[in-house]
């Protein structure tokens, strides 16, 4: 997706191009303080003094920092991200509730019309790992079922060769020319 000089998505936003910003960090599907400030139309420190004014908002399950090693994982699988690889300062990472939250501290036009596109995003995302939960266990099922057939399928082809054993090899004329003594 392409972004302007700072980092920002365009106008236009779609609920796809906010999906390819989810990270999924520690269990979680998040977004970081970076990205949300882009989709919000603002920038990363404005962002964040907003939400250190209105900290009491954001509990432990709404945001929380990610250690060097998480920051570094996501720089690497996330090209948008690599102006953070040499930030001093590690991001923070907030999950649905705590992405609508900062939409609601901002309270700028943009970011109440943006937190719709992120609640969109964050559901469809739920509705994906809960059907890919849903066809995890049915293969599960299938692979079940089907090893079973496999001992099955084995145990009727053994009783078949013991019903139809193979026929006793009769001695067959040999052919060509036969002495006298071989004819009779």
């Amino acid at each position: 997706m392409p972004t302007d000089r700072q980092g920002r998505l365009p106008t236009p936003l779609s609920p796809t191009a906010v999906e390819s910003r989810v990270l999924t960090v520690r269990g979680e599907n998040v977004l970081l303080d970076a990205d949300l400030a882009s989709i919000y139309g603002v920038s990363t420190k404005a962002f964040n003094q907003a939400v250190r004014r209105n900290v009491d908002r954001f509990p432990p399950d709404f945001r929380f920092r990610l250690t060097k090693t998480e920051r570094d994982k996501v720089v690497t699988d996330c090209d948008h991200l690599r102006r953070l690889r040499f930030s001093p300062v590690l991001p923070w990472a907030f999950t649905e509730h705590g992405a609508v939250m900062a939409a609601s501290v901002l309270s700028s036009p943009r970011a109440v019309e943006m937190s719709v596109f992120v609640v969109r995003a964050f559901v469809r995302l739920r509705r994906l790992a809960v059907t890919h939960a849903e066809l995890a266990a049915r293969l599960a099922e299938l692979e079940r079922r089907v090893g079973a057939h496999d001992k099955h399928l084995k145990a009727i082809i053994q009783a078949i060769r013991q019903l139809a054993p193979p026929p006793d090899e009769a001695p067959q004329r040999r052919i060509g020319f036969r002495g006298a003594e071989e004819r009779n």
